[in-house]
C-alpha cells in the first residue's frame, strides 16, 4: 500500500499530513502510526494528523502523537492542517472551519499566517507558584529563571510523571519573562515524551496564564519558542478567557510517497 503524505512545521513543531478523503488509512494501526513518526526508522515528526471528510465543515483533523495513540488537540498541527487544506484545495477561501477532538474551530489565512480560533477557558487551577489549565491539551506552567539553561527535560519528565498526573499525563510548560507582552517557553511534550520546538495549545496556556497572575496587562502576547516565534489574542471577563486565536506561519516542508 503506498501513502502520500505531506510534511508541514510551525513553529519547528513538525506533522506528517495525509488527506484521508477515503478513509482508506488504517487508523486503528499504531504501531504503523508510531513507526511513520519515528525519525530513524520512518519520515520523522512530533505528530501525524489525517484530515478527514466532514458533513458539516471543511475538513476533520485527526491527531495522532509521536507513540502512535490518537493525542489531544494539537494548535500547531491545526494551524498546519488548514495550511495543507489551503494547498490542497480542501478549502477555497482564506476562512474555514473545521472538526478537532476538542470540537469545531475556525480560521482564516492572511499574508501567510494563520489565526487559529482556539476553546474558552474557563478554570485555572494553582498548584502552589504553578498553573494547571486545559487549552484542548492538559497544560502545566511554570515560571524558571535562565531558562536557555534549564533541565527542561529532567524536570518535565518529573511533573508529568509525577503522581497528579501520571493518570492521564500533562504537558509542562516553563517560561521566562522577556518583557511586558513578551515571553520565552519551552515545553515538554506528553506524547512525544520529550522536549519539541513549541507546542500551540501550551504557548496559548501560557499566554493566558501570565496575564493571570498579573504578569502582563496586554492581551496580544508575543511567544518565543525554539522553533519560532508565535502570537496569542484573546478577550477577558470575570468568566474566563474567550475569542483565544494563536497566530503563527505554518509551510509546507516536503510531499512524498511511503510505501507500506
Amino acid at each position: 500500500m503506498k501513502i502520500k503524505f505531506q510534511k508541514f512545521q510551525g513553529a519547528g513543531n513538525d506533522f506528517i499530513i495525509i488527506n484521508n478523503k477515503d478513509l482508506s488509512f488504517p487508523s486503528k494501526n499504531n504501531k504503523l502510526i508510531k513507526k511513520l513518526c519515528d525519525r530513524k526508522f520512518g519520515i520523522g515528526c512530533d505528530g501525524l494528523i489525517l484530515i478527514n471528510p466532514s458533513k458539516d465543515s471543511d475538513f476533520e483533523m485527526i491527531y495522532y502523537n509521536s507513540d502512535g495513540k490518537e493525542g489531544s488537540m494539537c494548535g500547531n498541527g491545526a494551524r498546519c492542517s488548514v495550511k495543507f487544506a489551503k494547498i490542497n484545495n480542501i478549502i477555497i477561501s482564506k476562512e474555514t472551519s473545521f472538526k478537532a477532538c476538542d470540537g469545531s474551530h475556525s480560521a482564516r489565512i492572511d499574508n501567510n499566517m494563520i489565526y487559529l480560533s482556539m476553546n474558552p477557558v474557563k478554570e485555572i487551577i494553582n498548584y502552589k507558584e504553578d498553573l494547571f489549565l486545559d487549552t484542548g491539551s492538559p497544560h502545566y506552567v511554570k515560571i524558571v529563571n535562565n531558562l536557555r539553561d534549564y533541565k527542561v527535560f529532567e524536570n518535565g519528565k518529573k511533573i508529568r510523571n509525577s503522581s497528579f498526573f501520571n493518570k492521564n499525563g500533562v504537558n509542562v510548560n516553563f517560561v521566562e519573562q522577556i518583557s511586558e507582552d513578551e515571553f520565552s517557553v519551552r515545553t515538554y511534550e506528553r506524547g512525544v515524551e520529550n522536549e519539541t520546538f513549541s507546542c500551540g495549545t501550551g504557548v496559548t496556556a501560557v499566554a493566558i496564564s501570565m496575564f493571570h497572575l498579573g504578569k502582563t496587562n496586554s492581551n496580544n502576547i508575543k511567544i518565543f519558542t525554539k522553533g519560532g516565534n508565535l502570537s496569542v489574542e484573546f478577550k477577558h471577563n470575570d468568566k474566563g478567557f474567550f475569542d483565544i486565536k494563536l497566530i503563527g506561519k505554518a509551510e509546507l516542508v516536503f510531499s512524498g510517497v511511503i510505501e507500506i
